[in-house]
């Protein structure tokens, strides 16, 4: 009898696709899609976190950023150790000996590195100092010795450093300032400065970020209003004057620690308006999604909810923005340290050693003044290619 006549089982509808009853009657083999490969395997179950790293290092500029980021910020631990001398290490006899270069051969014999002692004698047309080689004497240098004495982060004495001038001989590898210290270890220690307070900066951003965008995408309303008015007028404000206004309402008796994070704070403060707006609109797309609804139905509360699983969803995009806004902290650091209303002596950073070369005659005479301005372009750099290969690493949609 056929099938739907007399009691037969139902025809199906003509546009009901038909699996087969066995395996066997399978037009493909169904054993043989399940069997994956080692490197198929390794790409469908990599979490997100893996999926992001071999993008990201696809991008090679990216990688070769970091590798600089992270071998400078590993600098700034070991800062008193490369430095040849105290950066508050003052020589009246050698004020503005410009850079000297290490030699390896002398009258055609290899010595190893060395430099040549130099004569110091005045001018008296000129009225400036002017320095002479000595190319009859070399001098070696001394590597891992002991040098001039220092406080390891202010707490412990050494004084190990990498490399020490020889005897009787100076060695200023990028000269000296007004005072007579070594550029060099001015900027090996200024560093430390420079780049943690980017740091810093921005973790006051992330969290004002984060906490106002977060309440004001999750609830919205007045709520949502009042932020937004509050970010309209903040970034309506010129960037510049409101930092100096700031900075020059500090007290001037403030030690260099409270200075530095007043700044820190006042950095943090003014660039929290970008990063809240992200975060407010990606949690008004993922507020209304079904396992929101979930933990708001089990008693979740809303600080859990924005914070175990709203902010993870999108935190590869806000590392990434992190990661471009820190060149900007640096920058208004040394702005404002280069005006003479940021850091101030005996601490040192990037921004305050280039505000001796606010002179146009000193820079004239003493360009190597302008050497600390070398390591902010090279740290901007890095970390706007930095942020470029996470942005694109986390983006789905490259």
């Amino acid at each position: 009898m056929p099938p739907g006549v007399g009691g037969g089982s139902p025809l199906p509808p003509p546009d009901t696709p038909t699996l087969p009853h066995f395996v066997s009657d399978a037009p493909f083999d169904l054993q043989s899609v399940e069997k994956l490969t080692p490197e198929q395997e390794k790409l469908y179950f990599a979490s997100q976190l893996k999926l992001m790293w071999w993008k990201f290092k696809q991008h090679r500029v990216a990688v070769w950023s970091g590798w600089f980021l992270l071998i400078l910020y590993a600098s700034i631990l070991f800062s008193e150790f490369l430095s040849p001398f105290n950066y508050q290490s003052r020589n009246t006899r050698h004020i503005y000996v410009p850079p000297q270069s290490v030699h390896f051969m002398h009258e055609g014999e290899f010595i190893g590195p060395f430099v040549y002692p130099i004569r110091q004698r005045m001018n008296m047309e000129t009225g400036q100092r002017e320095y002479t080689q000595n190319t009859s004497k070399p001098m070696k240098l001394e590597f891992f010795c002991s040098g001039e004495s220092y406080y390891w982060f202010g707490l412990i004495e050494a004084d190990n450093h990498l490399v020490c001038p020889p005897k009787n001989a100076p060695f200023y590898l990028l000269g000296t300032d007004k005072l007579g210290r070594d550029l060099l270890s001015r900027i090996l220690q200024g560093a430390r400065i420079s780049l943690t307070i980017g740091l810093l900066g921005i973790s006051v951003s992330f969290l004002l970020g984060i906490v106002i965008g977060g309440l004001a995408g999750y609830y919205g309303g007045w709520i949502d209003m009042v932020v937004q008015r509050v970010i309209e007028v903040l970034q309506s404000i010129p960037t510049i004057p409101l930092w100096l206004t700031l900075s020059a309402i500090m007290p001037a008796n403030w030690s260099p620690i409270l200075i530095y994070f007043g700044i820190t704070i006042i950095l943090g403060l003014l660039d929290w308006t970008g990063l809240a707006r992200a975060v407010r609109s990606k949690l008004l797309a993922l507020r209304e999604e079904e396992y929101v609804l979930a933990a708001q139905l089990i008693g979740a509360s809303p600080g859990r909810i924005i914070g175990r699983h709203l902010v993870p969803g999108f935190m590869s995009h806000l590392i990434a923005s992190a990661t471009i806004t820190i060149p900007t902290m640096i920058l208004g650091e040394t702005a404002l340290s280069f005006l003479g209303l940021g850091l101030r002596e005996p601490i040192t950073s990037w921004g305050v050693l280039l505000n001796e070369a606010q002179n146009i005659n000193a820079v004239v005479i003493t360009p190597w003044l302008l050497y600390p301005v070398i390591p902010v372009i090279f740290v901007i750099i890095a970390f706007n290619f930095l942020g470029d290969g996470l942005r694109d690493a986390a983006d789905p949609y490259k």
